[in-house]
């Protein structure tokens, strides 16, 4: 059987109102309040595992009169003293930094001097959404669409298909395209079919 190909978008703009809180809540609110002028904190740290969402809130407070370093934890030798003393020249300055980092910022063998610095302010972890996490976004995400689809869908695709949640979204968005294009119903033989070698290129 020739295989379907599916022409997946990924989302082009990363929100606040588009991220999926789970049970990151505590650091949600943190970098909400930290993007508000009156707010005088200046440095906040978040880490997590591939796909938690860190690049997701940095891209959502960029154009806030904000400074994001991202992925600290490839940071070389020179670049970690260039971020020493930018920490250094924004607390002084009162103006606002955001660093993202792979764990803990005692445990990934940067300077000693930096590892400090970044420990000194908020420092949040950033935990990926569970399967019936992302089994509820999902549904819910169909329902609003009008897709509505069943359960055993949505598991499927959590088995074979990217697992990040927002390509998953993307799919139930390429999904729905094709199907109204087809007049097609969404089944699992319809997914069974799509070529997924040649999705998300």
């Amino acid at each position: 059987m020739e295989q379907l190909l599916l022409n997946i978008e990924l989302p082009t703009h990363k929100t606040f109102e588009n991220f999926i809180v789970g049970n990151n809540k505590e650091c949600f609110d943190a970098l909400k309040n930290f993007i508000l002028p009156e707010n005088d904190i200046f440095f906040i740290y978040i880490w997590g595992d591939k796909g938690c969402g860190k690049s997701h809130l940095a891209e959502a407070i960029q154009n806030k009169n904000i400074t994001i370093i991202e992925d600290i934890d490839q940071a070389s030798q020179s670049k970690q003293i260039d971020i020493f003393n930018l920490y250094n020249d924004h607390k002084s300055a009162h103006k606002k930094l955001l660093v993202t980092g792979n764990n803990n910022p005692n445990k990934m063998m940067l300077r000693d001097d930096l590892a400090s610095r970044l420990s000194w302010g908020l420092v949040y972890k950033l935990r990926l959404l569970s399967d019936i996490e992302k089994k509820q976004a999902l549904k819910r995400y169909s329902k609003d669409r009008g897709l509505n689809l069943k359960i055993e869908i949505i598991e499927y695709l959590l088995r074979y298909y990217k697992r990040d949640l927002h390509s998953l979204i993307a799919t139930l968005d390429a999904l729905d395209r094709w199907s109204l294009k087809t007049k097609r119903p969404i089944t699992i033989p319809l997914l069974k079919e799509i070529d997924q070698e040649n999705l998300f290129k």
